[in-house]
């Protein structure tokens, strides 16, 4: 006998606990049970302690496959993000299992690695693995993916960006509008030698819309963003560096700024000026995106756009809990996203 088949063995020879064994040490009725379970709030804190402590006891676990069956409900929702390497996404899937898990829902979490047709490919999946809901990142994806979803009647949202006309539910903000907060900062400083490091636009509508948030604002002021000022590269340390590179040893006079697509990105930027000796901010300011964490701690400290991922992860999650409990709720629900001034930008420096 293999070891799998002596575990299954032993473990239907075990007694199940059920609800009833657990109303009895708890001395109340199986329905008082049920009621801690789905509707806790409408138990007594007293009766509510003495039933999650004889759970405790006894070792209950919740048959969440014969609840599905009877409910027709699988209590799981999907969460569908490009990445594991960043740590943004990590902060909104975190968000969002947390505030999941507190509704009893479990949550599966995949990655298509910015590719549309994986990205279809994941979610067929996990719709197919019960999953009754999805959590996605962007307005673009493949047409069968939505066609999927309306098919299968699975609630989705859409996060990290905002389409106020479209039919499709978002969560997030406007990324042509913070791009065009950093334009306005940096020609206030007098910066017109301007370089753009970004992530990859083929297939993101996230980086799409930020370039050409940066492009209308810079035009706003008569200055070009000529295509050789502008490099594309996947997000990494090493790739701003490089990137920085390339655009420094490309561009003469040589950029006074740069605006990159991410903290990563311009982290890798602020290493490679750095390194050749060129101060930051007074020989080359830079602005990142995201506000991670270590960019305050940078040296100088990253000047950077604040996106609230974990806010944006709990309102998605709750968003598509408000759908399942029929409640009315926005199709459109807008974050506001800031500027943060720290010690990467300063006055454009005078070159004679």
């Amino acid at each position: 006998m293999s070891l799998d088949d002596e575990r299954n063995r032993l473990q239907d020879s075990l007694p199940r606990i059920g609800v009833t064994d657990v109303a009895k040490l708890a001395g109340c009725a199986p329905a008082t049970v049920s009621r801690v379970l789905n509707n806790p709030e409408k138990v007594s804190t007293d009766k509510r302690e003495r039933v999650e402590s004889a759970m405790k006891v006894l070792g209950y676990v919740r048959n969440h496959a014969a609840r599905a069956l009877r409910s027709q409900r699988s209590h799981m929702m999907g969460i569908l993000i490009p990445t594991l390497d960043y740590a943004i996404y990590a902060s909104l899937v975190g968000a969002a299992t947390r505030r999941l898990s507190a509704a009893g829902i479990s949550a599966l979490v995949a990655t298509f690695d910015y590719d549309l047709r994986t990205e279809f490919n994941e979610a067929r999946l996990l719709v197919e693995r019960g999953a009754e809901a999805l959590i996605l990142i962007g307005q673009k994806h493949d047409a069968a993916l939505y066609d999927l979803l309306h098919r299968q009647d699975v609630y989705f949202v859409n996060t990290y960006t905002l389409d106020p006309a479209g039919e499709n539910p978002s969560i997030g903000f406007d990324n042509e509008v913070a791009t065009a907060a950093i334009v306005r900062h940096l020609v206030h400083l007098g910066h017109r030698n301007i370089c753009v490091i970004s992530g990859p636009t083929r297939d993101n509508d996230r980086t799409t819309s930020r370039l050409a948030g940066i492009r209308q604002e810079l035009s706003r002021n008569d200055i070009e963003l000529e295509p050789e000022r502008v490099l594309e590269c996947s997000y990494s340390i090493t790739n701003g560096r490089s990137a920085c590179a390339t655009l420094l040893a490309r561009i003469h006079p040589q950029p006074t700024a740069f605006i990159c697509g991410n903290d990563v990105l311009a982290l890798g930027a602020l290493v490679e000026c750095r390194e050749r000796g060129l101060r930051v901010p007074e020989d080359v300011s830079i602005v990142g995106f995201d506000n991670l964490e270590l960019s305050q701690h940078s040296n100088p400290p990253l000047t950077t756009v604040d996106v609230p991922t974990e806010r944006m992860g709990d309102s998605a999650a709750s968003y598509l809990l408000d759908r399942f409990e029929r409640k009315l709720v926005p199709r459109q629900i807008s974050l506001e996203v800031r500027l943060i001034l720290r010690q990467t930008t300063a006055p454009a420096p005078r070159r004679d």
